[in-house]
This record gives structure tokens, C-alpha cells and sequence, in this order.
């Protein structure tokens, strides 16, 4: 079972669950800083512009936390 390095994979689900608990709470920051909810303006507004906006928000921080935890 020298496939299956324990050390590794501890790490690499702690790494996991930060990542996405970073990611989590910088959208929540995001989503107080623009004016209204995001979920009213999107789901109900069908506000196309500011969905793709929150998505290239997460990509971009989902790149940001992948690069600071793979080095």
C-alpha cells in the first residue's frame, strides 16, 4: 500500500476543507459589500452581469488558495 500515504491524504483534506471554508467566508464578505442580496438580484432579477461578476469572484479566489497551498 505504498499508493496510500496517510500523511498525505490528511493533508490534502485539511488543505481541502480550509480552502473551501476561505472561500466561503470571502464570498459572504463579498456578498455584504455589494449593494442588495446577491441571491434577490440573480435569482429573482435575473441579473446576468452580476452573476458572471460572483462567479469570477470565486474562480479567482479559488485560484488564489490553490496556489497559496500548493506553493
Amino acid at each position: 500500500m505504498e499508493y496510500l500515504n496517510l500523511k498525505a491524504l490528511t493533508a490534502s483534506v485539511v488543505y481541502s476543507v480550509l480552502g473551501i471554508a476561505i472561500l466561503m467566508i470571502s464570498f459572504y464578505v463579498f456578498n455584504r459589500l455589494t449593494p442588495g442580496t446577491l441571491r434577490r438580484e440573480i435569482l429573482e432579477e435575473h441579473n446576468t452581469a452580476l452573476a458572471i461578476i460572483a462567479a469570477a469572484f470565486m474562480l479567482a479566489v479559488a485560484l488564489i488558495i490553490s496556489a497559496a497551498i500548493h506553493g
